[in-house]
């Protein structure tokens, strides 16, 4: 639980976390050199099959959060914070106003999620609880359309100047390679045999550092 003074602005970023890559690392370090503060949590999609329960995801997204609080100065503003973890993004995002009553709340997004967030659950709430941060796509077709259509539509919307690796989960899910998550992460996936990982792979990695 975080000792800090209360924050003017605190940043929520939820994934599934399936398994954290080193865009979800950028994300979480270019969030903290902007926010004072950085609330991160693992969550279950209800739209997905995950490839491991949410308390191992959880193990692999602290393990993130606690190689970047000793790598980079503003590491110490980042928290894994499991109690906002929801399935909804409405109890997440009152979950931690109930916390944090007097800050600013942004809710981080990727822009591949734009066109679905007037179709979730209790949306108009949700952005009235919120801003939202958009993380761009490398290359992603359509992106300044989708955040010029929700600010037509009066959702505050914040775009992040952030350089973020074209990885995805789903492309570890299909194929591991250890050179697409946190080497943070690769002694637990490892360890667990977790989404095809094993001792070998981290070895060989290392190996080419």
């Amino acid at each position: 639980m975080s000792t800090q003074s209360p924050p003017s602005t605190m940043a929520l970023f939820g994934t599934s976390a399936d398994p954290p890559t080193i865009g979800h690392q950028a994300i979480l370090a270019g969030l903290a050199q902007r926010y004072p503060m950085v609330a991160t949590w693992a969550s279950d999609n209800p739209l997905k099959h995950h490839g491991a329960p949410l308390a191992v995801r959880c193990q692999l997204l602290q393990a993130v959060v606690d190689g970047l609080k000793t790598r980079i100065p503003q590491g110490r503003r980042l928290e894994l914070r499991q109690d906002f973890s929801s399935s909804r993004a409405l109890e997440s995002v009152q979950a931690a106003r109930a916390c944090f009553p007097s800050a600013r709340l942004l809710f981080v997004v990727g822009v591949d999620l734009l066109p679905q967030i007037l179709n979730w659950y209790q949306a108009a709430e949700l952005l009235r609880c919120c801003c939202l941060a958009v993380v761009p796509r490398n290359n992603w077709p359509g992106q300044e359309q989708a955040m010029a259509q929700l600010r037509a539509a009066g959702t505050p919307l914040e775009a992040l100047p952030l350089r973020i690796p074209s990885v995805a989960s789903s492309q570890i899910r299909q194929r591991p390679d250890p050179a697409l998550v946190p080497k943070d992460v690769l002694p637990v996936l490892a360890s667990r045999g977790l989404y095809g990982f094993t001792a070998h792979d981290v070895r060989a990695h290392a190996a080419r550092q």
